[in-house]
């Protein structure tokens, strides 16, 4: 079984036979699977009218448990964004009606988010048919295999620094 990637790497064997382009195997492969995994997820969400983001901060809000709030400061750290961005964000959410914002009563510096009914349904909603189509686009593993996977990714992601803050 041959991939894009190893066509890749067969010039650069030609053309370079003095490197080893196996690293370029393992970090292309990487690179390509999250682009091709990046556009099922796209078109997912979006028979949910969701895009991705909008969808990760309502994950984050659903998943931290009742009442489904955090500050404006969790969600950033949460999301890897800059706080200008989830300004943004969370400005359309609440346009949308899935989010609210209010001042923090015991903080008021602080911003909470808070999931609507309509937000905590659309999620639980999408959340499962989210499951279901991971499972679709990891069917070419077996249970086994993802298990490595994951394993040797979590390797790797450590070592690259990626802990828990």
């Amino acid at each position: 079984m041959r991939d894009n990637v190893d066509r890749l790497l067969d010039q650069w064997k030609t053309e370079r036979p003095d490197i080893d382009p196996a690293p370029m195997g393992v970090v292309g492969r990487i690179s390509r699977a999250e682009g091709l995994l990046a556009l099922r997820l796209r078109d997912h969400f979006a028979t949910h009218d969701l895009q991705r983001w909008e969808f990760d901060i309502l994950a984050t809000l659903r998943r931290s448990g009742v009442p489904f709030r955090l500050t404006a400061g969790a969600l950033v750290e949460s999301s890897m964004v800059t706080s200008g961005a989830i300004t943004n964000r969370i400005d359309r959410l609440v346009a949308r009606g899935l989010v609210t914002r209010e001042t923090d009563p015991g903080n008021r510096r602080s911003v909470l988010i808070t999931l609507t009914d309509e937000g905590l349904r659309l999620v639980d909603v999408a959340v499962t048919t989210h499951v279901a189509n991971e499972e679709k686009l990891l069917a070419p593993l077996s249970g086994r295999e993802q298990d490595q996977l994951a394993g040797l990714l979590r390797k790797l992601l450590v070592g690259l620094g990626d802990t828990p803050s």
